[in-house]
């Protein structure tokens, strides 16, 4: 059986290959949160495939919709759809837009790209889930940079009000967004701090520790009433490829052809990639 390490590290491929293939952006973003989605969709969200509209699913919410490539290929490596249909990302035509799109996507809940709208969504999820007495959990996978809006945080405010303990957000911390650091557009710290002023339970975790994230991820389905949770997973950019991590330019660019062979030489062999 497949183990979310591999999983891993077959999104990462994906991810350089689709990036390449259709010269789109954010190679570095998805390779920097490939280990959070491996362990998710491994370990803990509550999905089938084979069934993918599933009522009592889980509902998870890529609202760093710009890393779209990332959970494309965790789904199709999950088997909601053909792995072969990631060849044809960013193409015209294609349904796998740059930025994600749940049109004709089995797994994609909701469209995303504009940053600020996933943690309200998936807020909005979870309390329509108490509300009918479901016991199914929301998901909300943010970027740091993304944290600069201001509707996450009515969004949190509003999660915690209502004691949204089936409510998990996880923000990607790699500390890099489009342009620069995210401490010299628009300083976050202390960000563990603010989330639990607002009411969270906070866990801050190594974002490429595979256990770690299985641990701080996996909230119990059903849980009593309490307070949402907020996974801050520590990440680096550009993660598995060594000219890729921690540099900026990576958040546009994509790999030429040199650049490719080199990143996939580091990623098949598993260099630099954490295991659980």
């Amino acid at each position: 059986m497949t183990t979310s390490v591999e999983t891993a590290r077959a999104v990462r491929a994906h991810v350089l290959r689709m990036t390449s293939a259709g010269r789109s952006s954010h190679v570095a973003s998805g390779l920097s949160c490939a280990d959070i989605l491996a362990v998710l969709y491994h370990d803990v969200l509550a999905v089938d495939p084979a069934s993918p509209d599933w009522h009592d699913r889980d509902r998870f919410i890529m609202s760093k919709g710009h890393a779209g490539a990332a959970i494309y290929a965790v789904l199709a490596e999950r088997g909601f759809f053909d792995v072969e249909l990631l060849s044809r990302h960013y193409r015209n035509g294609s349904p796998l837009s740059g930025h994600v799109s749940h049109l004709g996507i089995p797994g994609v809940e909701f469209s995303t790209g504009s940053l600020g709208h996933g943690l309200p969504v998936a807020a909005g999820m979870a309390w329509r889930s108490r509300q009918a007495g479901r016991a199914w959990r929301a998901y909300a996978l943010l970027s740091d940079g993304e944290c600069d809006e201001g509707s996450v945080w009515e969004a949190a405010l509003f999660a915690a009000h209502h004691r949204l303990s089936n409510l998990v957000a996880v923000v990607d911390y790699n500390k890099l967004q489009s342009l620069t650091t995210t401490e010299e557009t628009l300083a976050l710290e202390p960000f563990a701090d603010k989330w639990r002023s607002f009411g969270w339970d906070l866990v801050e975790v190594d974002g490429h520790d595979h256990g770690q994230l299985a641990t701080a991820l996996g909230v119990p389905r059903g849980a009593a009433p309490g307070r949402p949770r907020c996974v801050l997973a520590h990440t680096t950019k550009g993660k598995g490829v060594s000219f890729m991590e921690h540099q900026v330019r990576w958040h546009y660019a994509p790999p030429d052809a040199d650049e490719l062979a080199a990143a996939l030489a580091e990623v098949t062999a598993g260099a630099q990639v954490a295991a659980g």
